[in-house]
């Protein structure tokens, strides 16, 4: 290798470019290089592009910025930079596989993904009323505990773009704990494809719901460190208050919902305005603030987690008296796969249920290829069953033609209807507000691009 001078960098060389003016900026002087283009040139807009690898936009999201100094007069949002495929994907799977594609859109909310898909399904089948009742109660609790996840992410991201670093850290210590269950129940941390039409996959191991109650207590003396961290603390509202703001009105306009509808006061949450999943038997109440702003919809979702502790702590007390009952439809021709169970190597059939259809019948086993192979048909129709997600609306629009895929599944992702309230929430604020305006929608590309 040719020696170099002892103050050259090895890995950044001096390039020239080939067209166009060069800004050397060094913070705090965009005032100073829009006043002398304006002077040399007449032009008074620099335009700067935010991403779309920009740690402070939840993913790979682009933002176009059109600033007058550091004020922004224009913003757009550019997404596509994640697209997947899964939409188009879950056409080639059979109805029971579409779960683990959906699950993986929303990477932060992956059960509300495989829940508004499997209501559908269910809604399709005409079997609704056929789902064990554990399998419900156990969906809610998985929910629930996801609505914690994913609000502590939100919470935990948007301190650490503040530069609350201590919110950031122990906003993922709690999540851990969260993951911890997911594991525990499902076998994975995430994208569980743990939520199948007819019930969910399988029991409750044991020690769950011990597991649960230990993670309740604990989280009900950890959420008030958010609150004294925060709620208060002058300088967070300094950044948050006024900032992002969308009143009521504007937000009906584009068809937001989510914390950002509910912190203008609107109380719309579909577990209470459209019930599923036996819902209006849980006790619980719809938060909501009144400042239409970014700490409106942080202190939303704060107070969103104490309501989703109440309705685990419920869950959990109806689970300890359903012990040993269904979690799956009793119509063998739906209910699939049959019996799992976690072993050394993971999750898979459990070790009586190969014996029976390896050994003991023929039936048992021609049964269970087909219907892992080819799948149940599902009658020609379509449905549309959304749910409460931590961001607002998810819903899925399942189509079938009678066959044993969709013809189409789309789902209508919140993260991307709310994007919409980029511009509004930006224009006219500082550069640095477009972060905190951002973090406070809470968008996941991946839920946007699908």
């Amino acid at each position: 290798m040719a020696s170099q001078d002892a103050g050259q960098d090895l890995f950044s060389g001096s390039s020239e470019t080939t067209e166009g003016r060069v800004f050397t900026v060094t913070g705090q002087d965009w005032d100073s290089i829009a006043d002398g283009l304006a002077e040399e040139e007449g032009q008074e807009r620099i335009v700067v592009n935010m991403g779309p690898q920009h740690p402070s936009t939840h993913g790979v999201l682009r933002l176009i910025l059109e600033l007058d100094g550091e004020t922004v007069t224009e913003a757009r949002a550019g997404i596509g930079y994640l697209h997947t495929g899964i939409e188009k994907n879950m056409e080639f799977r059979s109805w029971t596989q579409g779960v683990t594609f959906c699950t993986r859109m929303d990477y932060l909310s992956p059960f509300f993904n495989e829940m508004t898909y499997v209501l559908g399904v269910e809604r399709l089948l005409d079997i609704e009323d056929r789902v064990p009742e554990k399998a419900q109660v156990m969906r809610v609790l998985l929910m629930e505990l996801n609505r914690i996840s994913s609000h502590l992410v939100a919470i935990a991201t948007g301190g650490m773009e503040l530069g609350a670093l201590t919110v950031m850290t122990i906003g993922f210590r709690e999540r851990e704990l969260v993951l911890d269950l997911f594991e525990l129940i499902t076998g994975l941390r995430m994208n569980h494809a743990f939520i199948r039409p007819g019930g969910v996959a399988q029991d409750l191991p044991p020690g769950a719901l011990d597991e649960i109650r230990g993670f309740i207590a604990l989280m009900k003396k950890r959420l008030p460190e958010y609150a004294a961290l925060c709620n208060a603390n002058p300088i967070f509202k300094g950044r948050l208050e006024g900032i992002g703001h969308l009143d009521l009105a504007g937000c009906l306009a584009l068809g937001l919902s989510g914390p950002v509808l509910r912190s203008t006061g609107y109380p719309w949450d579909l577990r209470k305005t459209q019930p599923y999943c036996g819902y209006e038997t849980y006790d619980f109440d719809v938060q909501t603030w009144d400042t239409s702003d970014s700490y409106g919809r942080f202190r939303v979702r704060l107070n969103e987690m104490w309501e989703s502790l109440r309705l685990i702590e419920q869950a959990a007390d109806r689970l300890a008296g359903l012990d040993g009952a269904p979690v799956m439809i009793e119509d063998k021709k739906i209910g699939w796969p049959s019996q799992l169970a976690i072993g050394s190597d993971g999750m898979g059939n459990s070790l009586d249920h190969i014996r029976h259809i390896m050994g003991e019948s023929m039936e048992a086993l021609i049964h269970h290829f087909k219907l892992v192979t080819e799948g149940f048909r599902v009658p020609p129709g379509q449905a549309y069953v959304p749910v409460e997600s931590p961001r607002g609306e998810l819903g899925a629009h399942v189509v079938s033609d009678g066959g044993t895929r969709p013809f189409r599944a789309h789902f209508r992702d919140p993260s991307f209807t709310n994007l919409q309230a980029t511009s509004v929430m930006a224009e006219g604020g500082m550069i640095a507000d477009v972060i905190v305006a951002i973090a406070s929608i809470d968008p996941v590309m991946g839920g946007v691009d699908r």
